[in-house]
Order: structure tokens, then sequence, then C-alpha cells
């Protein structure tokens, strides 16, 4: 990886993952299952000055060479896509590189060729055997778009690998190599690791091959900025080559897939993050069995309902998500739910936030009946969609747009009269801001012509010529509108107004504090 534009980065590791159907049949035997035992006192008093601290393994070198062999280098030649060096994850301060693009470790710039799609680069990563028939896991962006990949064993066998399937939204992908009879092992799907509990990394950092690195588990449920997964932290450490590779409890059963480490400088500073076990696993059988993953959708556009919205709303405490756009002619669209809605609950199940709330929907099979508690307009109601499929995140991304099914023309500035309400001056949405916004000729709301520098608008982010679409639970047409919800938020108390901003083709929600 080379230097970002934030000094603070997540790269991904490059590596390789899989979970086959053989998987719940085969692997170690219970006898291999025994690991090393933590020392006792009798070894503390015998060795006082070498004993490890209690609760640690003497040694690691029993599980390394049991579950070593089951360990890949995978080698992969790609044509890079300049377009796609970085992108920045929403929310955090720094940018989440695949390291496949421009090389992995030192086999960067091997094999340079001028091709279609840019030079060809050699990259590499990590991976397991999942089936004594040759099924690997890896991740996603170890063996997206290569063009060949090779797979090389403990013994430095080298083999041809073909991709059976890859999911994005997890970022784990499935290969198979010909033969049988090769070293494998299993998930840990029933007793995970506890905080503080010893792991096991093993892969091919920066190309150097089986490298064993040891730590702790350091936390679960880590929030990336990916959809779909929960991350365990770990600090074992974990460096470019490792994606893909897996992370071993002390009886030998994976627990994770390394994917990502959070860094200043691209190495391992002890901030690492894996794919849990029941997500890789669950993920790969669906691979094997289908080539692709299917997940329940009802297209919506949501985000976060947190603490400072909550007030804004009167309810205080409250979190969950809150639905911004609704895709025309989608499952949800046609069930009812609309653009504001606060949703609670997915089939009994509690949501606090967008990334649970979309999770909950993934986990659905398509025509499957999804029961969404919300509140609208300050009162609780159910809503019952009947799931659709999900497309493709390339497909979703390539989709992106509101109302007006497009991105705004050229920006030019707005009238500049209007009435100031919130540290915003505000009119009427005319024809020409429609255009300019790139909304439908039906669409209602305010267009902001000027921001105060000093408001709590302006600190949030709001510009001159974004659009108020609604503020608390109301549409709004004129300023009247707008300023008689500020008038009814000041009388019940409340800190602020909840305002949706549209800009550039997308809604999103922001409490705008009531000035004193």
């Amino acid at each position: 990886m080379s230097s970002t534009k934030s000094r603070y980065m997540i790269g991904a590791l490059a590596g390789v993952l899989v979970a086959g159907t053989a998987m719940a049949a085969a692997g170690l035997n219970a006898a291999d299952r025994t690991g090393p035992q933590p020392a006792g006192a009798a070894a503390a008093s015998a060795a006082p000055n070498f004993g490890p601290p209690p609760g640690a393994p003497m040694s690691f070198a029993d599980i390394f060479e049991r579950v070593s062999p089951a360990v890949v280098s995978i080698n992969v030649t790609t044509r890079v896509d300049l377009s796609r060096i970085q992108r920045q994850i929403p929310g955090l301060p720094f940018e989440f590189r695949p390291p496949r693009q421009g090389g992995e470790g030192e086999g960067e710039g091997e094999g340079e060729g001028e091709g279609p799609r840019g030079p060809r680069r050699q990259s590499a990563g990590s991976g397991f055997f999942i089936s004594a028939d040759g099924y690997l896991v890896t991740n996603n962006h170890v063996i997206e778009d290569a063009e060949s990949i090779k797979v090389v064993l403990k013994d430095e066998t080298e083999l041809d690998a073909t991709v059976v399937g890859r999911d994005e939204g997890t970022d784990i992908a499935v290969l198979k190599v010909k033969g049988s009879g090769y070293t494998f092992v299993n998930f840990e799907n029933s007793a995970r690791p506890r905080v503080g509990d010893w792991v096991l990394t093993v892969g091919n950092p920066y190309n150097l091959g089986g490298t064993a690195t040891a730590g702790i588990v350091s936390a679960y449920g880590r929030d990336i900025g990916e959809t779909f997964v929960d991350y365990i932290q770990l600090d074992a450490p974990i460096n470019r080559g490792n994606s893909g590779g897996p992370t071993f409890d002390t009886y030998g059963r994976v627990i994770g897939v390394n994917t990502a480490i959070f860094s200043p400088t691209g190495g391992s500073v002890g901030i690492g993050f894996a794919v849990p076990a029941e997500v890789a696993a669950r993920v790969s059988r669906q691979l094997i069995a289908n080539g692709k993953v299917v997940r329940g959708y009802i297209g919506a556009t949501i985000q976060n309902f947190d603490e400072d919205m909550a007030a804004a709303q009167g309810m205080a405490g409250q979190k969950g998500a809150i639905v911004a756009e609704l895709t025309s002619g989608g499952p949800a669209e046609r069930a009812g739910l609309a653009t504001g809605d606060i949703v609670l609950s997915v089939n009994g199940t509690r949501v606090r936030s967008s990334s649970e709330l979309t999770r909950q929907v993934a986990k659905a099979a398509p025509g499957d009946l999804l029961r969404l508690e919300v509140i609208r307009d300050g009162k609780p109601r159910t809503i019952e969609i009947r799931s659709g499929t999900r497309p493709s995140e390339s497909q979703l991304a390539a989709g992106q747009g509101g109302p007006g099914g497009g991105a705004p023309g050229p920006g030019r500035p707005a009238p500049s009269a209007g009435q100031s309400l919130l540290g915003m001056t505000v009119a009427p949405l005319d024809e020409a801001g429609r255009r300019r916004a790139g909304l439908p000729a039906d669409a209602r709301g305010l267009v902001i012509s000027n921001v105060d520098r000093t408001s709590d608008a302006a600190t949030k982010g709001i510009q001159a010529n974004d659009v108020l679409l609604r503020a608390g639970d109301r549409l709004l047409a004129t300023p009247a509108d707008l300023a008689a919800v500020v008038d009814q938020a000041r009388r019940a108390g409340r800190p602020s107004v909840l305002v949706a901003v549209w800009r550039g083709g997308r809604t999103i929600f922001l409490p705008v504090k009531i000035a004193d």
C-alpha cells in the first residue's frame, strides 16, 4: 500500500477462506482438538522466570504443526483498474484500500505489461482448505478480476485454482483446486473464544510464506463500514498478504478470516479485523452450492437514527434506522413504508442502527414476509413487506440516484430571496430549482440560498443549493411550513429539528439545533 490522502486507513489484506458442504463431516478429529494445556503451578514453580502467565499455552507449536498444512499462499495476476484504486468508507477518517491493486507485498511490479485494463500486477494473499477435495476460502478482494490464480501449498507445490463463487458483501470467496486428500480445517461455530483469549493467525504476510503470529481477541461486533459483517478485532500481528488467512483458537479451529487492518503505516499496529467464522461458513456453503449468495431486499435507503435525531423528534434515548429514500416500485414502497419512518425492529428483532436493519433484511429469503415495527408521525405501526432479491453490490452502486432518477444538473446560485430559519435562507422550490437539483417536476421543498457560517446547519455540512424536503414529520412547501415545525419543537423543549436534505441525488437526515 502506498500513502493515502488520510493518514489513517483500513487496508484489506489479501487472502483466502472457504467453507464447503463437507466441512461439517470432516476436519480435525477428536484427538486433534486437544490443544496445548495452560501452564500449571508445577511448571511455574519449576521455571519461574520462563513460565507463561496463567491461562497461556506453553507454546503454539503443536497447533501450528497441525493446521499449517491446510493454509496456503495465493498468487494472483490481475489487470489494474486505475479508477478503483481506493474508496472512502462513509463516516470514517481513512480509506479502505484493497492491496491487490498495485501489488501485494514484495510481488509488486513482477510480470508487468500493458493491457486493455491497465498494467498487469502480481499480488499475494492467504487462504485455507475447508475440505479434503480441494475447496478453499479467501477474500473476494484477493481474487477479484484475476486473470490467473495459483495456490502454493506448504511443501511449495503450486496448483491452478478456479473461482467457485465470490461475495462482495462479506468479502468472502471460494476457490477449487483439482485433487483430493488435502489437509483441511473446520470453522468454529459453537464456542467462540472470549475477549482476552489466545488466538493464532497463519498466513502469507509480505509474500513470505507460512507465518504464524499470536495474540488475543480484542473485541467482537466491530463495525468498520461494511454492511453485512460485525468483525472480530484481534491484536495478533496481521499484515499485507494475510488477507483470507485463518485465525485459530487454541484447539486449532478457525474462528475468523483475516480481512482488514487499521494502521497509520500500512503495517500491523495490533488492530486487525476478521470475518467471524459463522458468517464465513454460511457464505461459503452458499457459494459452493449456488455460486452466489442470495439476500433479502426491500428497496429502501436508510441511515442511523441516532441520539441527536431522537432528541429532535422528542424520542430521547431511542435508536433505530430512519428511511431516507424508497426505490420506486420496490417492495417497501408497495407495502406502504414511507420516507421518514423510523424502524425499530424486524420480525421482533430489535434494530439499533442502519447496519443491523440491513443485516436482518438480508437474512430473509426472497418471498419471506418481513414485519417492520416503525414510528411514523410519532405513532407506532406495523408494516408487512414481502422480501425481494437483493441486487449485487455493483448493481446497487450503479443504480444510485433518488426520486429524480439521476444526478443534478450544472449548479448555479439559487435565488437570494427567502426567509431565514435555523441559520439558513430558504425559499420555495421552483421549476428551475428542481432541474438544478435533479428532482422530479412534482417535487416540493425549500431551496437554500445561503447558510450562516456560525450556525449549526453549517457545522452539519448543509450548503447553499441544497434542498430541504421535510422537517420533523412534515413535508415542506413554504418557509411557513419550516417555521411551524421550528416553533412546535421550541415549545416542546426540543433542542433541534430533524430535516431531510437533498443533495447530489441523495437524501440525508440531519438534526439542526434551534438557536436561542
